[in-house]
């Protein structure tokens, strides 16, 4: 079971520390006012049931109205403080999280509407954590301490008995949390899935629409939401459920109290006083606990989204592997592209997780400043895995890179990628152009689209260069859509080009141009282009072959020879 505060929060959030002080401060004057007024309105009691006028009482209820009062602003100025420091924390959270997620090497294995829930509604729910949990577990150690000092002082046998049944609801609440976490880790597990999956429903909608298929993902969606609904309901049961428990044996141990207070005052063994002390400091001592129960349910979505926020931070593998003093001395050992060095890798294998035979199996590589490699081979055969490598976002299992020790983020500098399917943001034509360079001028953003053959169709464009493009390019077609990939590589001006099947998927027309713009964005530069389409062998300078995993250099007329014929596209006419 995870501790009440997780040791990582103050970790990765000081905020929280800050938070943490202030709460034992504000728990130490709260437990102060709760002693004050119970002594308080014992001596009132007291004094009425003795005859004292309201002359004799009246200083000590105007003590009283001033320790409600206190309890008052405690109590607003703690949930003030609690629902600050939740925003800061969140606030310091998310910032390393998206950080962490874009300095690591990309794990397949989380879909992108999770992690948007987790950085979303996930952390939103640790504003109950801080502002009701954490203050409760802070009064559960104070108050019930505090209690049994004052009680133990005024009465032994009182105190002995508050102290022999306190134990009791600490250990029902520990078993109860024991059920409880399964079932809210269980609740999370389904909502990241429900979010991810409706993230890629949400985005291929058209896709869905066109073959007929939304109406089944819609059934999909609607049967994770149940699954989801159903694991809500038994952990919002057990929570209930945990309340009656901890209500009733709190209620009982009072009682236990009040039975043996009742019995000795009848008896005339104790003092009116502090008969009235003790019964109004008993459900003092136990209130605590109480709500430290019924806030645990309450808080658990936010402490278990918490911690898969803490296993993205401490758990995802970071890009740089090496101190940046030691990457700074073997930087100019391993620049890469014309400007220096060669692109080398040695013996490289990279094994994926749950899968028998590697996808790169001990491949060696050379490519020379300006050369122009084309890497060829089938579908599934290891080129995107060779691409990845190139670009940091896999890192070898066995072998050497000539860039290793370089970080990521000086390597990528000297690349520019053109994807097979490049992403497009929501922003404009030119935002989405100079992703390339952040910095470049408008004139240079147009440029870059001449040579890529894309201002002519921008400038035809409602808004020109300012039209935004939609969601992942919606409003392009493919064509469009890889010309401004191809204008962010020209903006780039990177000596080393990487490209992706750059004219798949394209119909012959739009696959004409922008293998023009290709062969002029290859002039002067490193390339190496991955396909299965052997005609770009014409242009390398060297060509490999990857089949299973294991690369082969060929000559570029051999491929050629070897290569299927080419064939029209057919169009079907129905008769």
């Amino acid at each position: 079971m995870r501790p009440p505060l997780d040791p990582r929060l103050l970790h990765h959030a000081r905020a929280a520390r800050a938070f943490l002080a202030g709460t034992v401060a504000l728990g130490l004057v709260a437990t102060g006012l709760v002693l004050a007024q119970a002594v308080l309105l014992a001596r009132i009691l007291a004094g009425a049931f003795d005859g004292q006028g309201a002359a004799d009482l009246a200083p000590a209820f105007l003590l009283l109205l001033a320790v409600a009062a206190g309890r008052a602003l405690a109590a607003y100025g703690g949930e003030a403080l609690a629902l600050r420091a939740a925003a800061a924390v969140k606030a310091q959270l998310r910032l390393r999280l998206v950080s962490r997620v874009l300095r690591s090497v990309p794990d397949p294995a989380r879909q992108p509407g999770e992690l948007a829930t987790l950085a979303t509604r996930g952390l939103d729910a640790l504003d109950p954590y801080f502002a009701r949990y954490l203050p409760q577990l802070v009064l559960a150690f104070l108050t019930p301490a505090a209690v049994l000092a004052v009680v133990g002082g005024a009465d032994l046998l009182s105190a002995g008995v508050i102290a022999a049944t306190l134990p009791l609801i600490p250990v029902f609440m520990v078993l109860v949390g024991l059920h409880t976490r399964a079932r809210t880790e269980r609740q999370w597990s389904l909502l990241e899935r429900l979010g991810g999956h409706f993230l890629d429903v949400v985005e291929g909608l058209p896709t869905l629409k066109v073959f007929g298929r939304a109406k089944a993902q819609a059934a999909v969606i609607r049967e994770v939401t149940g699954a989801h609904r159903r694991a809500t309901m038994r952990t919002l049961r057990v929570a209930f459920l945990s309340a009656l428990v901890l209500e009733l044996l709190s209620t009982l141990a009072v009682a236990l109290v009040a039975v043996e207070i009742g019995l000795r005052l009848l008896g005339g063994g104790m003092p009116y006083e502090t008969a009235l002390l003790v019964l109004l400091l008993a459900p003092e001592a136990y209130l605590p606990l109480r709500n430290v129960g019924a806030q645990f349910h309450a808080s658990m979505e936010g402490v278990t989204a918490a911690g898969r926020v803490f296993e993205v931070l401490e758990g995802a593998v970071p890009e740089d592997t090496t101190t940046a003093d030691h990457a700074a001395d073997h930087a100019g050992d391993h620049a890469a592209g014309p400007d220096g060095g060669r692109l080398r890798l040695d013996r490289v294998t990279v094994r994926r997780p749950g899968r028998d035979r590697p996808a790169l199996s001990e491949v060696s590589l050379e490519v020379a400043p300006g050369e122009r490699l084309v890497v060829v081979g089938p579908s599934g055969a290891g080129k995107s895995t060779l691409l990845a490598v190139l670009l940091r976002f896999v890192q070898p299992t066995e072998g050497h890179t000539g860039f290793e020790d370089m970080p990521a983020e000086r390597w990528r500098e000297r690349i520019a990628w053109v994807p097979q399917d490049p992403y497009l943001f929501a922003g404009s034509v030119a935002d989405n152009i100079r992703l390339g360079d952040p910095g470049a001028s408008d004139r240079a953003v147009r440029r870059a689209a001449r040579l890529a053959g894309a201002d002519e169709f921008v400038r035809d464009l409602p808004q020109g260069y300012d039209t935004p493009v939609g969601e992942r390019g919606a409003r392009l077609s493919s064509g469009q859509r890889q010309r401004i990939a191809l204008a962010r590589a020209f903006l780039r001006d990177a000596p080393l080009l990487l490209l992706d099947e750059p004219t798949a998927h394209l119909d012959g027309e739009s696959a004409e141009g922008v293998r023009t713009a290709v062969e002029r964005l290859m002039e002067g530069r490193t390339v190496v282009l991955v396909t299965h389409d052997h005609t770009w062998t014409r242009l390398a300078d060297r060509v490999a072959e990857i089949d299973g995993g294991r690369l082969t250099i060929r000559r570029p007329a051999d491929v050629r020879q070897a290569a299927p014929p080419e064939t029209a596209p057919v169009m079907a006419v129905a008769s």
